[in-house]
Order: C-alpha cells, then sequence, then structure tokens
C-alpha cells in the first residue's frame, strides 16, 4: 500500500499595512509639563512661600511698628495738619516737605521729607499722632512703604539680589500661567468628565496614581487664582512688565494724572516729583505749606473723601495734588489739581473715568497685594500659595514614585515621558496657527520664549541623536567569512 507525502502548504504573509501616526498636542504637553514642572516648581516655590508672607503685611506692620503706626486713643478733634507739619518740621528740619497721607482713625499722619543721603526713590518719613500733635516716630521709607514691607517686597520680587534677581519672579510667572493650563488639559486628556476632573481618585491604592490626582484636582481648583498671580506679577516684571506698559501707551490705557502746571513760569519737565507731585523751578516763589488745610478743604468739598495723598508743590507756579489712596473695594483713586492761591481746583480726574486697562491693572495688583478685599483677599491668596506648595510637592513626589525599583535598574527618580521629538506630531492646524501666537507670546514674555525655544531645540536634537543610534543598532551585522 502506497502513501502519498503530503503536500506542503504554503502561506502567504499579509499584505504589511501602514499606519498614519496619529497627529496630537498631547505627547508635547506631556514633555513640556513634566521638563518645566521640574525645572520651574523651585522658583514658583519659593514665589509662593514669600509671597504668603507678604499678602499678610498689614497685619506685620501693625504689630511691628505698632508704636510708629497706630494711635493708641483715638477720637476727638484733630489737630490741622500744618501743626502736624510743624511738629514734624521740629523733628527733622533738614530737607523738602513732598507729601503728606493725613491720619484716619486709628493710624498716625505721615509726613515725608527729602534728604541728601537718600536717592529720589526713599525719604525721610515722620510719623504724628493727628490727635495730640505728638511725634511718634520717623523711618526711611520707599515710596511711602516701610523698611519692613520693602524687604519682604524685595525678598518676594528679587531675594534681594537686585537686577539679577527679578529674573527669578519673572521666570516663574512667565510659566505659572503655562503650567496651569498645560496641567488642565492633560487633566481634561485623562479624565473627559468636569466632575471627575475637580475630584481626586480617593478610591485610587497608594501609588502614583492617587498622587497623581491629588496634584491634579488640586491643580484645576487653584487654575483661575493662577492665572490672575501670573497676570498682574507680570506687569511688575522687567522684560514683560516693559511691554506691557508699552502696550498700554500704545493703546491709551495707562493711568492717567491731572496736570499741576499752572503758568509758564514753571518748567513743565519738573512736574515729576515724588509719586508725580510736582517739581522745582527758580524762577517761581516758595511754597507755603501752611496752605494744606486750605488745599484740602478745598479737595474735600469737591468730593475726595477717605484715605488720601496730598503731594506739596515745588513752587507757587505748580499745583498741589490731593489724591485718594484707597486700595479696598470699592476702589477710590480720584485726583485733583489745587491751585492753593486762587483757591480752586484746577482739574479733576475720577477712577471711573480711568480707561478700562488702567482700572484693571490698579484692582489686578491691588488682588496680588492682598489688599482689594481686605482679609479675604489675604486668606485667598494665602489659601492659593498653600495650594500651590502642596500641588508641586505632589509634582516631585509622582516623579519618585514613578523611579524603577528592580535591582538591577535601580534610579532615584521616574525616566521622562518618552517622544522626543514630540513637536512633529502635532496637527497641521495646530503648527499654522500655533507657531505665530507663541512666537508672539515668546516675544512679549521673554522668560517663556527663550526657555520654550531652547527645550525645543534641545528636544530637537536629542530626537535626531536617539533615531541615529536606534537605527545604527538595528542595522543587521553580516557573519564573518568562513575559515576568516
Amino acid at each position: 500500500m502506497s502513501t502519498t507525502a503530503p503536500r506542503p502548504v504554503t502561506v502567504t504573509p499579509a499584505p504589511r499595512q501602514r499606519t498614519t501616526p496619529v497627529r496630537s498636542f498631547g505627547p508635547l504637553l506631556v514633555r513640556l509639563h513634566f521638563y518645566a514642572g521640574i525645572f520651574v516648581a523651585p522658583f514658583l516655590l519659593v514665589a509662593a512661600m514669600t509671597g504668603m508672607l507678604y499678602a499678610f503685611m498689614p497685619q506685620i506692620e501693625r504689630a511691628y511698628y505698632g508704636d510708629v503706626l497706630v494711635v493708641d486713643h483715638p477720637g476727638g478733634a484733630t489737630k490741622s495738619l500744618a501743626e502736624q507739619i510743624t511738629a514734624a518740621r521740629a523733628t527733622y528740619p533738614d530737607g523738602d516737605l513732598v507729601a503728606v497721607r493725613p491720619g484716619t482713625d486709628d493710624t498716625t499722619t505721615q509726613i515725608d521729607f527729602t534728604s541728601a543721603s537718600l536717592d529720589d526713590e526713599h525719604f525721610r518719613t515722620v510719623y504724628v499722632n493727628p490727635y495730640t500733635g505728638a511725634v511718634t516716630g520717623h523711618l526711611t521709607t520707599w515710596w511711602a512703604t516701610t523698611p519692613l514691607k520693602t524687604w519682604f517686597d524685595d525678598l518676594h520680587r528679587n531675594l534681594h539680589l537686585g537686577a539679577t534677581g527679578r529674573y527669578y519672579s519673572e521666570f516663574a510667572a512667565s510659566w505659572l500661567a503655562v503650567l496651569a493650563l498645560g496641567g488642565l488639559a492633560l487633566w481634561w486628556r485623562r479624565q473627559r468628565s468636569a466632575r471627575k476632573m475637580l475630584t481626586p481618585e480617593l478610591s485610587a491604592k497608594r501609588g502614583v496614581r492617587r498622587t497623581r490626582s491629588w496634584h491634579a484636582a488640586t491643580g484645576v481648583w487653584l487654575t483661575l487664582g493662577l492665572l490672575i498671580l501670573s497676570a498682574t506679577g507680570l506687569t511688575w516684571s522687567r522684560y514683560a512688565g516693559g511691554n506691557f506698559s508699552e502696550a498700554l501707551d500704545k493703546f491709551k490705557g495707562s493711568t492717567p494724572y491731572v496736570s499741576t502746571d499752572l503758568g509758564s513760569a514753571a518748567d513743565p519737565t519738573a512736574s515729576g516729583g515724588h509719586h508725580g507731585m510736582g517739581g522745582t523751578t527758580a524762577a517761581a516763589g516758595t511754597v507755603d505749606p501752611a496752605a494744606i488745610d486750605g488745599v484740602l478743604k478745598i479737595a474735600r468739598a469737591d468730593g475726595i473723601d477717605g484715605p488720601v495723598a496730598i503731594a506739596v508743590p515745588g513752587d507757587t507756579a505748580t499745583a498741589w495734588t490731593v489724591t485718594q489712596s484707597r486700595d479696598l473695594w470699592p476702589v477710590g483713586r480720584d485726583s485733583v489739581a489745587v491751585d492753593a492761591t486762587a483757591g480752586k481746583i484746577t482739574e479733576r480726574i475720577n477712577f471711573a473715568d480711568w480707561p478700562l486697562f488702567a482700572k484693571l491693572t490698579r484692582w489686578g495688583i491691588n488682588a496680588h497685594m492682598g489688599t482689594l478685599f481686605g482679609l479675604v483677599n489675604q486668606l485667598l491668596l494665602a489659601a492659593l500659595a498653600l495650594g500651590l506648595i502642596c500641588v508641586i510637592i505632589w509634582g516631585y513626589r509622582m516623579w519618585w514614585q514613578r523611579r524603577p525599583t528592580r535591582a538591577d535598574r535601580k534610579a532615584l527618580v521616574g525616566a521622562p515621558p518618552v517622544g522626543h521629538g514630540a513637536w512633529q506630531q502635532l496637527p497641521t492646524w495646530g503648527i499654522v496657527v500655533g507657531v505665530p501666537l507663541v512666537f508672539a507670546l515668546g516675544w512679549f514674555v521673554p522668560l517663556f520664549g527663550i526657555p520654550l525655544a531652547a527645550f525645543l531645540i534641545a528636544d530637537l536634537i536629542l530626537g535626531a541623536f536617539r533615531s541615529r543610534r536606534d537605527r545604527t543598532a538595528s542595522t543587521p551585522v553580516s557573519p564573518a567569512p568562513a575559515g576568516s
């Protein structure tokens, strides 16, 4: 019986299908958020801690300078401003009188004098009890700011490193919004639900998943506040702040000031002075400080109420100015120029008539400093700072939790997200629209644009190096000929 060998079955391999890579913002966002978080977070941590301290400066100042700034037993009739200036002069006879801020309720009157030993931004401020006329003390101030507050301001703004230190705060403010919005987008890609985005995954076991949920959900709650802090912080910065001021000037959104020029005898270029409070000319007569009570009376009759700052002109050809200094909502910044000789107001500018951008800037500055809504504002800033500190700590904890723990590949921290050259995976419309926008933003906010360009260049170089290494590793090695 013969058997027939089975015929071999030929299997034809299926044609290899080419898959088109999915283009998305995700890989770039992940890598950018990761690296920005690592390098920017330390600066944000410092800014959050120093900013939280600065937010409570009103309480800290009253405790530290209580015997100077605060009246023990307020009440009753107050001394005239002229009498208070005379008392201040007896304590500090040198320098020119430049500004007076009358005391209200339990605060002392603040009287500023120039000093030959100080620059144009610092003054000798004498504090007077408005009810008794007694001098409570004197301090060297920076634009009416006490030395303690100035110290904390410099700590928050430049770490007491001068102009060089300002790079730290501008760098932090420039990237704060990017990190907040990038994290929001990444969390939305993962959760796809507003409710899930707002609550941490309490059911998650201990580990990176649970930490990430707290990091992301807390960041969502903080997003609006962090964006406001970023925008308002940049208005004080060196480069972005300068561009912002130029933009306000171009669109006529700068803070308006009353004109103090009363005639041709005054030098128009000398009207700046202390806080724009007037300059001096040799051709004009000397101002009598005793006229200050009449000036304030005229301003009060015209509706300038609440706490005010009175700028003393350097000559009779320059007007006095009386400006509201109410930072609490509703903000009061009405201002009048007063001709003391003629006993009339020469110009008035109301806060209600300020350009919209000037109002937004004023409100933003007050909110950033914690004065817009009083104690509520301070507590909100403290909550934002504490929340940001927690988000940063959780971010670094995730980096540590993702570290390899196997004996043969242990590491101190986790590896960065894969995806060199992730910017090449962006959708075409994203490149067409995004590149000009990012370029414009990078020009306006240089300490965002320069680090971003450095990141993209480094990512491109590393991606090319890795691709070349992978191609070299995949090249088959020809076997050596027999007998060689």
